[in-house]
């Protein structure tokens, strides 16, 4: 299995994102995952990957208020979400990932679950001439993202396949969906078809796996017997140095 350190979590002793990426490739990782990137030098990030064999797995789509602007102004998710893929597309990302913000004001819940899918329907058609892949992550509200609209995974499931296009699936965050006391074993068996992305981070915490309690291995066995064959992203908070906190990780 082979796994995507989240750089702006993970080895940010190294000031810049370039030694940021030379320390993963030190440690023998293939692939990183970034947040936003339109602050960042990514012409340089991206000559720096092909320098060392290595790509980004995913990149984080921007802004991340998304629709919650006043009036539901889409213009600027539209044109956030055109740099984020043009940016991905430099560092050999395949995928962007996009979220619900907090949804739409003064609807109720399954109108704005279809809003969703009439949004991203219109914008999977740039992904799909782009060969970017979006992946909705559902994201826990007890904890990290209190407000956001979507915080269960079969919601996302339900918009991936309201969307119905081969670039439009959901990201599965281990994390969030624990906190939000989802089953991670039951959603890996069975919704695999929808995933294209898998993030991880223990729980409670947020930190390495290891610093909490999931049992990872019998997760990571799902992972592996889903089919799943990408990447898995390592998005956490480390409670020790970077290297330390992949040696769990690493030896399971």
């Amino acid at each position: 299995m082979k796994f995507a350190p989240n750089l702006e979590l993970i080895f940010t002793e190294h000031e810049s994102m370039i030694d940021r990426i030379r320390a993963a490739h030190s440690l023998g990782f293939e692939f990183v995952e970034f947040w936003m990137t339109s602050h960042l030098p990514v012409d340089e990030m991206a000559a720096t990957l092909k320098e060392l064999g290595m790509s980004a797995s995913s990149v984080l789509a921007e802004p991340r208020t998304n629709f919650t602007l006043p009036g539901t102004d889409l213009e600027p998710f539209r044109a956030g979400l055109k740099l984020s893929m043009e940016n991905a597309q430099k560092l050999g990302a395949s995928r962007v990932v996009v979220g619900s913000g907090i949804g739409f004001p003064g609807k109720k819940r399954q109108p704005q679950l279809d809003l969703l899918i009439e949004v991203y329907s219109e914008a999977v058609k740039l992904a799909e001439t782009m060969g970017i892949t979006l992946v909705l992550e559902p994201v826990n509200t007890r904890v990290d993202h209190p407000g956001a609209l979507l915080d269960r995974t079969s919601e996302g499931i339900y918009i991936a396949k309201g969307v119905n296009s081969p670039n439009f699936k959901i990201l599965y965050d281990v994390y969030h969906s624990t906190v939000e006391g989802e089953d991670p074993l039951n959603i890996i068996k069975t919704e695999g078809q929808w995933i294209d992305y898998i993030q991880l981070a223990d729980a409670p915490g947020r930190g390495e796996p290891g610093s909490g309690k999931i049992d990872w291995k019998p997760v990571l066995n799902a992972i592996a017997a889903s089919g799943y064959s990408g990447p898995v992203g390592l998005e956490y908070y480390p409670t020790k140095e970077s290297a330390s906190s992949l040696e769990h990780i690493s030896s399971l």
